[in-house]
Formats: C-alpha cells, sequence, structure tokens
C-alpha cells in the first residue's frame, strides 16, 4: 500500500514540472520589417524604447528581423512571412514602405511604422490624433525637410546655380518628391538634376559624371538605402570638391559638408516605446502619431574650409552644431 502511494505521488511531482511549463506564457514576438539595413544605434534606440516599456529581447520578448536591403520589391513577401510567424506586433521601419506592405498583408496584427514621410499623405493613416485600424507609428517628417535643406544649401552655397538631387528610384516616394523639388528649385532661381543611383557601383558612376551634368551641389535625398554607404557617399563628395547637404547625422560624423534632420535615434526609441505598450494591451487606433518637435542643423567646418566655402555668420546662428 505505502509502495503504491509513493508511486502515485513520484508520478504526480514528474508530471507538475510540465503542467507549470504549460501554464506560463508564451513569449512575445516582435516583427520587424525594415527596407533597408538599420544601423547599429538605430537598433540599439529601438532596444532602448522596448526596455523603457519593460521588455528585454531574450529575456521576456524575442524579435524577428526581416529586411529588404534595398531592394522594396521583396517587402510583400517579407510582411507576408512576418505574418505567417503569428508575430504579435510588426515595428516597420525606415519608409513608408514597410509599413504599407505590412498593412497590405494584416488588418489584424498591430503595426507601428517609422518614416520620414507624410503618414496620411503615403497611406499609412487616415488621420494623425487618432489613426484608427492597427496602424500607428512615427514621422521624422524628413521628407517634408527636403526643401528646407535645399535652401540651407543655397545659403551655404550661393553661386550654386545648379543642384543635383541624388535619389533612389526604387523607392516608390521618390516620383511624388520630384516634381515638388523641381518646384522649390525654381522659386529659388536654380536649375534641379536629378541624379539616380540604388547601388553602390550606381553612386560611382553618377559622382564621377557630376561634371558632365554641370552640377555645382548635392542634395542627397533621405534614403534608408544610402545610409549603408554614408561613408562612401562622402568619400565621394569630398573626392570630387562637391558642396553637399544630407539627411542624417551620420554624415556629417563621417565628415560630410551639413545635415538637417530630426533624430533618428528619438524615433526609433519612440518606436520601441509604442511596440512596448501595444504589447501591454494599448490599441494603436488609439495611439497618435508622434512627430518631432526638434531639428537639428549640423555643419562640418573643417570640411567647408577644403572646399573653398565662407559659412555665412547668420547660418552658423542657426548650427545646433558645429564640428571643427
Amino acid at each position: 500500500m505505502r509502495r503504491r502511494k509513493f508511486i502515485s505521488l513520484l508520478g504526480g511531482a514528474a508530471a507538475w514540472p510540465l503542467v507549470a511549463r504549460a501554464q506560463q506564457p508564451t513569449m512575445p514576438v516582435i516583427g520587424f520589417l525594415s527596407g533597408a539595413s538599420t544601423p547599429k544605434e538605430g537598433l540599439a534606440a529601438f532596444q532602448k524604447g522596448l526596455r523603457e516599456a519593460g521588455y528585454i529581447e531574450g529575456k521576456n520578448v524575442m524579435i524577428e528581423y526581416r529586411s529588404a536591403a534595398g531592394q522594396y520589391d521583396q517587402l510583400p513577401a517579407l510582411a507576408v512571412d512576418l505574418v505567417r510567424h503569428q508575430v504579435a506586433v510588426i515595428a516597420a521601419v525606415n519608409t513608408s514602405a514597410p509599413g504599407l506592405a505590412a498593412k497590405s498583408a494584416t488588418s489584424n496584427i498591430p503595426i507601428v511604422f517609422q518614416t520620414g514621410g507624410d503618414p496620411v499623405q503615403d497611406g499609412l493613416v487616415t488621420r494623425m490624433n487618432r489613426p484608427g485600424g492597427n496602424v500607428t507609428g512615427v514621422s521624422r517628417l524628413s521628407v517634408a525637410l527636403e526643401p528646407k535643406r535645399l535652401e540651407l544649401l543655397h545659403e551655404l552655397v550661393p553661386r550654386a546655380g545648379v543642384i543635383g538631387f541624388l535619389v533612389n528610384p526604387l523607392n516608390p516616394r521618390t516620383q511624388l518628391l520630384v516634381p515638388q523639388m523641381r518646384e522649390r528649385a525654381k522659386s529659388l532661381g536654380l536649375s534641379l538634376n536629378v541624379l539616380e543611383a540604388s547601388t553602390e557601383a550606381e553612386l560611382d558612376s553618377v559622382f564621377a559624371s557630376s561634371s558632365q551634368h554641370a552640377v555645382d551641389a548635392l542634395l542627397v535625398a533621405q534614403e534608408p538605402t544610402y545610409n549603408r554607404w554614408y561613408e562612401h557617399i562622402v568619400s565621394l563628395s569630398e573626392r570630387h570638391k562637391m558642396p553637399a547637404v544630407y539627411a542624417s547625422h551620420i554624415y556629417v560624423e563621417a565628415g560630410g559638408l551639413m545635415t538637417y534632420d530630426a533624430s533618428v535615434a528619438d524615433s526609433m526609441r519612440q518606436v520601441g516605446v509604442y511596440v512596448g505598450r501595444i504589447l501591454k494591451g494599448e490599441k494603436p487606433a488609439d495611439m497618435p502619431i508622434v512627430q518631432p518637435t526638434k531639428f537639428e542643423l549640423a555643419i562640418n567646418l573643417k570640411t567647408a574650409k577644403a572646399l573653398g566655402l565662407a559659412v555665412p555668420p547668420a547660418l552658423l546662428v542657426q548650427a545646433n552644431e558645429v564640428i571643427e
């Protein structure tokens, strides 16, 4: 009798860990969808935002990473793959394209986008304050800043009559942006020469032929794909003695002449915060689109001197950062 009781108790003890494990909540999985390779700083900022919301990768949340590496036509399939993995929420970053791909793939899984464009104009949401549906996110308004960058370049290099506008033809928003920039250039009395490059080799060709296009200065569009080659782009600008303004602070840190933009790190951190809040039960429909309130102008005086440019005092006063 005692032996049978002992065996019964032993069997119950062996089964208990299995029952306990079955009762433990499943670790949520985040889908991370990017149009291009995300810089380490951006990923670190995203993870910081998650930590602020109480989530640490590998401890109480898992992340499935997918990147189109600049091949935007791959985004729909990548988004469908994340839906197939039944992720709890999708972070779609770098441009509006990943967010649109995710939105097409699911109307149930919450989506938090990060884009430089206008999320209403791009079709991500219908309203900024209460977006509705399963989509919310962060807009850096970087695309809207392109005309301002053109103005700053004109102020810094007033002798430049022909401005090269370097764009990625594979980016869906390029065809909408170019006509707007032509109009802005015309209003400033400038000519805009559109230069297209979607690969590193094409960048080399564009810079090599810039003299043939009579380009006096260069505006590099806000393009996540280019961030993969930012050091190379700065090197090409230096080699061809081309004054250029960029859309991300990483360029001026690498020796670029001038940048003007909202903080990428701040926007990625906010994506992480929003993802964490959704994992805790908040609805994206009720979470307003986050927009930056501060923009940063950085000027590299060493580069300006090498190009023979005298930076106007009025421009220096506006600068948040001057690199000497």
